[in-house]
């Protein structure tokens, strides 16, 4: 039997437990609050991956650490699933859904479109939890004149009144065509005049205001509180300015997001359009990225 004497009983303590603490640290830092811990991801990333297999797909998404997605292609069903076994699913993998993407209806024909039973998608949204219904792209044939865009601003303020009705927020996406001058005019500037912004939100593409030659933070200063959602997505500093993981090309993040608050962000969502290598890496390495900025 060894004897331990009063200090080498204290030192020995004092070890013990400084390795027990040790021990801990890895348990306190999962416990901390990343800084990407409300990151979302638009779900149109993974759609080749989700047309082969969507609860393996969402289960990968929740794995690198997403806790938010945003939907698209809604046509009565999401993905082939009713909006309650979606929910299900979603909050199986500690998902939420705060928003979703739609189309006008008006070339790209079907239900669930602003146009074709959107009562009935402005319902399957709420049973979801979605707080946003976006508009996500104006086709080509429906944009060929300043007029159209006058149509569709008050095709939005109806749209949002529906989506009032359920406790929802309507808001417009952009891509960089809204930027380009049509008859001496911004098409982007006759939406945001031409619909009522309480009823109207807008969600901004960072990448695609970027492209077109806008800076988002002077749009968030011009329109103050309308851009409560964003799309996060890099440009390669390549001579094509292509798509790229966050973190990795030429925007530069903190000072978009240092202005949050003036945008009125509320949500935010990694979305590639297209990816050179496989997609669930590139949505991994924007996550990783997305970390080290102070969102």
């Amino acid at each position: 039997m060894t004897l331990i004497n009063k200090n080498s009983r204290r030192d020995f303590l004092k070890a013990s437990a400084l390795a027990t603490a040790a021990t801990l640290l890895p348990r306190l830092d999962l416990l901390a609050a990343p800084a990407t811990q409300h990151a979302g991801l638009q779900l149109y990333t993974l759609r080749n991956e989700l047309a082969k297999d969507v609860d393996g797909t969402l289960r990968q998404v929740a794995k690198i650490g997403y806790k938010e997605v945003e939907l698209f292609g809604y046509n009565g069903t999401y993905f082939g699933k009713s909006a309650t076994e979606m929910k299900a699913l979603l909050k199986d993998l500690g998902l939420a859904v705060p928003s979703g993407h739609y189309t006008t209806g008006k070339v790209q024909k079907g239900k669930g479109t602003l146009l074709d039973g959107w009562k009935q998608a402005v319902d399957d949204a709420a049973t979801l939890g979605q707080k946003y219904m976006v508009c996500a792209y104006l086709f080509p044939q429906e944009r060929t004149k300043l007029d159209d865009y006058k149509e569709f601003a008050d095709l939005f303020n109806k749209s949002a009144e529906v989506c009032k009705a359920a406790g929802i927020q309507f808001c417009y996406h952009n891509h960089d065509f809204e930027f380009k001058a049509m008859d001496g005019q911004i098409p982007y500037d006759i939406l945001l005049k031409n619909t009522d912004s309480k009823l109207v939100k807008l969600e901004l593409d960072l990448y695609w205001a970027t492209f077109a030659g806008q800076d988002p933070v002077a749009l968030f200063k011009k329109s103050p509180g309308r851009y409560p959602l964003w799309h996060v997505k890099d440009m390669e500093k390549d001579g094509d300015h292509t798509f790229a993981p966050v973190g990795t090309g030429s925007i530069n993040f903190q000072r978009i997001f240092d202005a949050k608050k003036t945008a009125g962000m509320t949500h935010y969502f990694v979305e590639q359009d297209q990816t050179k290598g496989p997609a669930l890496e590139a949505i991994a390495t924007s996550y990783k990225n997305l970390g080290k900025i102070n969102v």
